[in-house]
């Protein structure tokens, strides 16, 4: 497998990304992905499409990305099957996924996480691969219009696999080395191996985030329409916070806005009231409609409509206004933290990935795979 091997590279003195710093637009603009004009390509591997909300990132400096990732194909084809080992450089050491149907069994670092529709993720820099994901069967046109939502109902939890997907900045431009290949993997000993490796451009208090949407601290809370204005909407609207701020070193926050269907109850609720400062915090935010659709105003009163699939991405002064009935809605803010990080040069980018797993500097054993926290440079 040439664990060892890795674990006595000698690290020749690349630590950190020194490019250009990151810049968040700043001024008044909107920019909006409409569904109806995206297309979806297999990027990275064939059972895997892609659809990224480009206006949104070039409008915002190509600073912050959010894309779609739709499984198409099934598992036990030689050209899909599970990914390799690998890692995700970006600046700030950010990557967030939110599942929003089917299932999926991730590997992070030797520890497996099974998850659904509304588990979320945030990590970087941790050794991880994709073990498992559903397929429904259906042709690609209909896989790509099944619904989606961030509540683990069953019939969602049958489709095909799908989870949204952000990084700060483009992942074409930071590393994405591969630590151990599809061909080295032994299943009965590298996925009990945790690796550790020196490259570094986090915030402190940077971590490993993973919160369970039926945990408690993922429950809805009542939206503090005293404090943000009222959102029309025929059901209250409630809000989920994803707990992703702290976590991701105050670069980003997040948060689910959502209503109930219409005579019916889905979302896990709590009595409280949803905490205002953190809701409207942003230098620049981001707003995708997972299901449903939603309203909004711009500084200038000017009215915003979206549906299922649209993401729009805008300055602060974007307010949410109205939502209809089983609506769910994906709130990212972006904090000026980010304007503290530097890009990865070109050829920086390309080093590391050559390097590939001999960037590993350290390993442990674990004995059980589903206990202790995945370590990667974020524990060091």
């Amino acid at each position: 497998m040439g664990v060892q091997s890795m674990v006595d590279f000698k690290w020749p003195g690349l630590r950190e990304p020194d490019g250009a710093h990151l810049s968040l637009n700043r001024s008044d603009f909107v920019a909006v992905d409409r569904y109806k004009d995206i297309t979806y390509d297999p990027v990275y591997r064939p059972q895997a499409l892609y659809h990224r909300a480009l206006e949104g990132l070039h409008a915002n400096n190509d600073a912050f990305l959010l894309q779609e990732v739709a499984t198409n194909l099934p598992i036990y084809r030689e050209d899909t099957g599970p990914t390799d080992f690998h890692l995700h450089l970006p600046p700030g050491g950010f990557q967030l996924v939110l599942v929003t149907s089917g299932m999926f069994t991730f590997d992070y670092d030797g520890k497996v996480y099974y998850v659904g529709p509304g588990a979320v993720m945030l990590q970087s820099a941790i050794v991880h691969r994709q073990l498992f994901y559903t397929w429904s069967g259906l042709s690609t046109e209909e896989n790509l219009r099944t619904p989606q939502t961030v509540v683990p109902d069953p019939l969602c939890m049958g489709y095909s696999g799908k989870f949204l997907e952000a990084f700060i900045t483009d992942p074409s431009t930071f590393p994405n080395p591969t630590v151990v290949g599809p061909e080295q993997i032994r299943e009965d000993e590298t996925p009990r191996t945790a690796w550790k490796h020196p490259l570094h451009n986090r915030p402190a208090g940077a971590g490993f985030w993973f919160q369970d949407p039926l945990a408690l601290d993922a429950l809805f809370r009542a939206y503090p329409a005293d404090a943000l204005g009222p959102v029309t909407a025929p059901m209250p609207v409630r809000v989920r916070d994803l707990g992703i701020e702290a976590p991701s070193g105050n670069l980003v926050t997040g948060h689910i806005i959502a209503t109930d269907p219409r005579g019916g109850s889905v979302l896990p609720k709590s009595a409280a009231l949803a905490d205002a400062e953190g809701l409207s915090k942003g230098e620049v935010v981001v707003y995708r409609v997972i299901r449903g659709t939603a309203a909004f105003s711009d500084s200038a009163g000017k009215r915003l409509e979206l549906a299922a699939g649209d993401t729009v991405t805008a300055g602060k002064a974007l307010r949410l206004t109205d939502m209809g009935e089983d609506t769910q809605v994906l709130r990212l803010g972006l904090l000026n933290g980010m304007e503290q990080l530097r890009r990865w040069t070109r050829s920086q980018r390309d080093e590391v990935n050559a390097l590939a797993g001999q960037i590993i500097t350290r390993s442990d054993l674990r004995n059980d795979r589903l206990e202790g926290s995945p370590v990667g440079y974020l524990y060091e």
